[in-house]
C-alpha cells in the first residue's frame, strides 16, 4: 500500500517523482478539439499549453483509460506528468479509475502527486482509492519487478480539512482491505491450502478487536457440516470453517457475510478440462473479499455487527472423492444429491448459510465465483446480483454504486426450483442448464433461514465468477489476476447498515 498525503503545495512546486494531471474532451462547440487540462489552474498559461500540445502530439483526447506520459516542460517542477483521460462529466468511478491507470502507469516511480481538482472530500476519496488501487504489485514468485508507486500526495487548499483527511484516511483502508484479497487470491494453490487461508484469516485479525474461530475437519464432523466436508474429502488438505466477527458495543444492527472459499476447484471427478482449471486458484475470491471487508469494518470502527463466514476446501479428485450420485447431509439437516461434483460451490456455501442464519441476522450477503453462467450473461466486469428480498437487493446495489463496482439485478424464477428435485434427497445440486447463474442462487435460498416470525432472513447473492479474475489487459485500477471485486461493496453496505 502506497502512503496517501495531503499538502497545500502547488503543482508548479511540488518536488515529486511524477506529477498526475488529468485530461477531459473537448466540449462540444468549442474552437478546438484539443482536450481540456484538469489541475493545475495556477500554472502559467504557457506551461499549460505546452502540456496539452505534448498530449496531442500523442493522440490524446481526453477519453476515459488514456494514459500518456510527457516529460515536465518549463514552469513545473517534475520531470515527468502523466495526463490521464477522465472522459466527459467525470464521475468518482471515473476519477477512481483514472488516477488509477495513472499511478499504475508510473510503476517503477516511488513518489507521485495528484493535481487534478478537489473540490469537496468525496473528491479526494476517489482520487485517494483509484491511485492506491493502481497502487499495486504482487510479487511474491518474481525475482525483480518495477516496483508500485509507494507515496501518493493530494495537492488540496486545506490539508488539515477534517473532512479530507477522513474521507483520504477511509480510501486507505479499503484500498489496503482490496489488496489483502488480491493478495490471497493471487496465491498460487499449492501455498494456500484450506489451513492457509484459515491462518491468513486469524494474521488479519490481530490487533483489530476481530474474534476468529477456525472449525477443523473433526469440528465440522462433529457439527454435521457435510456440505464442506464432502466438497473437501477429495483432498489431502482437509477443510475449513473460519468465523470472523466484527461485534461492537454500540452495535446498530448485525450483518452476515458468507464467502466460497474453494482453493483450488479442479472439478473433482466431474473434471474441468484443462484450459478450464488455469484460473481455479481464484476460486476462493469471496471468501477473500469476506475476509478483507471484515478486517475494514474493524479498521473502520464502523458501529455495526459484521460476521464473515469462510466456507474452506479443495476440490480435488481422489479415491476419497465424493461422487456423483453420492447424497450428503448438510448441516441443519437438508440432504443433497451431488449430480455433478463441479457444482461444489453451491455445497459449501449451503452450510455456513445454514451456519449464519442460526445467529439471526438482520441480512445475509454470500459472495462467490459460483457459475460460469454468470460470465456468460454479464461478461468479465458486471456481477450478477440475486435474492429473496427486492428492498434489501436494492441496498446491496446501491452500495455497489456508490462504492464503484458493477452489479446487475437478476431474478430468482419460482419455476426453476422443480429443477432441483431429486427422486432420493430433498434436492440436487444442479438443475436446468439454462439459467444456470439463477438456477445456482435459487439452490442457494434453500438454505437461508427465519427470522422468529417465520418470514425469510434478507437475503443477497453475489455471482461474481467473471469479475474476480482478470485475464485480459490491465485497466483503470484494475491489474492482471486477483481484482478484489466485491470488498468495497461489502464495506460500503456495512457502513450504510451502520446509518439506519
Amino acid at each position: 500500500m502506497p502512503r496517501l498525503l495531503l499538502s497545500s503545495k502547488s503543482v508548479k512546486s511540488v518536488s515529486v517523482d511524477a506529477l498526475v494531471l488529468g485530461l477531459a474532451p473537448a466540449t462540444a462547440g468549442a474552437k478546438t478539439t484539443a482536450p481540456v487540462l484538469l489541475g493545475g489552474e495556477d500554472l502559467p498559461r504557457a506551461t499549460r499549453s505546452a502540456l496539452v500540445e505534448a498530449a496531442v502530439a500523442l493522440g490524446a483526447t481526453g477519453a476515459a483509460g488514456q494514459v500518456h506520459l510527457v516529460p515536465g516542460v518549463a514552469g513545473l517542477g517534475t520531470g515527468l506528468v502523466a495526463l490521464t483521460g477522465t472522459g466527459a462529466d467525470a464521475d468518482a468511478e471515473a476519477l477512481r479509475r483514472a488516477t488509477g491507470a495513472a499511478v499504475r502507469a508510473l510503476a517503477g516511480h516511488r513518489r507521485v502527486a495528484l493535481g487534478l481538482p478537489v473540490p469537496d472530500a468525496a473528491t479526494a476519496a476517489a482520487l485517494a482509492e483509484g491511485a492506491a488501487l493502481g497502487a499495486y504489485a504482487f510479487t511474491r514468485y518474481r525475482a525483480a519487478s518495477r516496483e508500485p508507486v509507494a507515496e501518493v500526495t493530494l495537492l488540496v487548499a486545506k490539508p488539515r480539512d477534517k473532512a479530507l483527511r477522513a474521507a483520504v484516511d477511509r480510501a486507505g483502508v479499503v484500498a489496503a482491505a482490496v489488496h489483502t484479497a488480491r493478495d490471497l487470491i493471487n496465491t498460487a494453490p499449492a501455498d494456500l491450502a484450506p489451513a492457509d487461508l484459515a491462518e491468513a484469516a486469524v494474521q488479519a485479525a490481530a490487533g483489530t478487536g476481530l474474534t476468529v474461530r477456525v472449525l477443523d475437519e473433526e469440528a465440522l464432523a462433529a457439527g454435521g457440516y457435510g456440505g464442506i466436508l464432502g466438497v473437501g474429502q477429495g483432498s489431502s488438505r482437509p477443510p475449513r470453517l473460519v468465523v470472523l466477527e466484527h461485534a461492537p458495543a454500540r452495535a446498530k444492527g448485525h450483518l452476515a457475510f458468507v464467502g466460497k472459499g474453494i482453493t483450488f476447484d479442479s472439478g473433482g471427478l466431474s473434471i474441468k478440462p484443462a484450459a478450464g482449471m488455469e484460473t481455479m486458484k481464484s476460486d476462493m475470491s469471496g471468501a477473500a473479499a469476506v475476509l478483507a471487508a471484515v478486517r475494514a469494518a474493524a479498521e473502520l470502527d464502523l458501529p455495526v455487527k459484521v460476521t464473515g463466514w469462510l466456507a474452506v476446501a479443495e476440490n480435488m479428485p481422489s479415491g476419497t472423492a465424493i461422487r456423483p450420485s453420492d447424497v450428503l447431509t448438510m448441516f441443519g439437516g437438508t440432504t443433497v444429491e451431488v449430480l455433478n461434483t463441479d457444482a461444489e460451490g453451491r455445497l459449501v456455501l449451503g452450510d455456513a448459510l445454514v451456519a449464519a442464519s442460526a445467529e439471526q441476522p438482520d441480512a445475509v450477503v454470500d459472495v462467490a465465483t459460483l457459475t460460469g453462467a454468470q460470465v456468460v450473461a454479464l461478461g468479465n466486469r458486471v456481477s450478477g446480483v440475486m435474492g429473496n428480498d427486492d428492498a434489501f437487493r436494492a441496498a446491496v446495489l446501491a452500495a455497489a454504486e456508490r462504492a464503484g463496482e458493477s452489479f446487475w439485478p437478476m431474478p430468482l424464477p419460482e419455476e426453476l426450483r422443480a429443477t432441483l428435485d431429486s427422486p432420493v434427497a430433498d434436492l440436487a445440486n444442479i438443475g436446468d442448464r439454462a439459467g444456470g447463474m439463477l438456477v445456482a442462487a435459487v439452490f442457494l435460498r434453500e438454505f437461508v433461514g427465519s427470522t422468529p416470525t417465520g418470514s425469510p432472513i434478507p437475503w443477497a447473492h453475489l455471482d461474481i465468477a467473471g469479475p474476480a479474475f482478470a485475464t485480459g489487459e490491465p485497466w483503470g485500477y484494475t491489474h492482471r489476476g486477483g481484482t478484489g471485486v466485491a470488498v468495497r461493496t461489502l464495506v460500503a453496505l456495512a457502513e450504510d447498515h451502520a446509518r439506519r
